[in-house]
């Protein structure tokens, strides 16, 4: 049964992963015959400073991002899962960045953040006039931000499902006793809610290693203002189709891969993900 499933993956997954491993190991530009190259370019991508420059980048979208979107996607779902027609209307407004494609997300914001005619020219908000993505110590904080906007939906319909499975009874059992609304809150909901947090940490988490469009738009596809959010999508992406080294960006790729599923494992092991069970009433 399983067999369709493992082929496409096959397929699609490792037979391109194997590809890129090759061309690590190669000298090509792209358009020209392919020679091989041997270490040289592991060699090239791991003295270069530019490319610790973008994995200490990477690093820190991934954490900034976590430290923003968790409290704030904690606290939509927790607004949102109440039933009532106010809170499902603000579900949906708060749900239309993730509609939103990446491109048009960047290009709206790299307008309304331009510091001549963007929101900073409106009566009272002057203190936005400022280059936010084109200062070196704003820059990536300022991408961080418009990263929470789109995502943060998502991991608010993530917890609001999770309140929403927690057995009524517990609650009804706490008020009972006479606990408040704060003492149901840390002694039931986010005790109850902590599959849905690892398992929204982890999506957001290895999802950090694949920020590039958003990120491309928003700097102008050069990662600047000079390297200040060139991470490390968008230097494989420089310097395979910008500086026609394929070799070195097949090899960043690789390099991406590998980070990407030492982190998966990590998180896993160290949440206890393999071994969690049901929590649903009655289960």
């Amino acid at each position: 049964m399983a067999a369709p499933a493992l082929l496409l993956f096959g397929l699609f997954g490792l037979v391109p992963l194997v590809g890129v491993l090759v061309l690590s190991l190669s000298r090509w530009d792209g358009l020209g015959s392919i020679g091989w190259s041997g270490l040289a370019n592991w060699t090239g991508v791991l003295t270069d400073d530019a490319t610790w420059q973008a994995l200490w980048l990477t690093l820190k979208v991934m954490v900034v991002s976590w430290l923003v979107q968790t409290p704030v996607s904690l606290a939509l779902g927790l607004f949102q899962a109440p039933r009532g027609r106010l809170r499902a209307f603000f579900a949906v407004v708060w749900f239309l960045p993730l509609l939103l494609s990446a491109v048009a997300v960047g290009l709206t914001w790299q307008a309304l953040l331009d510091p001549s005619f963007g929101i900073g020219a409106a009566p009272g908000l002057h203190w936005l006039a400022k280059p936010l993505l084109g200062s070196p110590d704003l820059a990536l904080y300022t991408v961080i931000f418009v990263i929470a906007w789109q995502f943060v939906p998502f991991h608010a319909l993530l917890y609001q499902a999770g309140v929403r499975q927690i057995p009524v009874s517990l609650y009804e059992a706490a008020a009972i006793d006479g606990a408040g609304p704060v003492t149901r809150l840390l002694r039931i909901t986010l005790p109850q809610l902590k599959y849905t947090f690892v398992t929204s940490s982890t999506l957001m988490l290895v999802g950090s290693l694949t920020y590039f469009d958003l990120i491309y738009v928003l700097s102008g596809g050069t990662g600047g203002p000079g390297t200040a959010t060139r991470v490390l999508p968008l230097a494989m992406y420089i310097t395979g189709f910008q500086t026609h080294d394929m070799g070195r960006a097949s090899a960043l790729a690789t390099l991406l891969v590998v980070f990407g599923l030492a982190l998966s494992l990590l998180t896993t092991r160290v949440s206890g993900f393999t071994r969690m069970d049901s929590q649903q009433e009655g289960m």
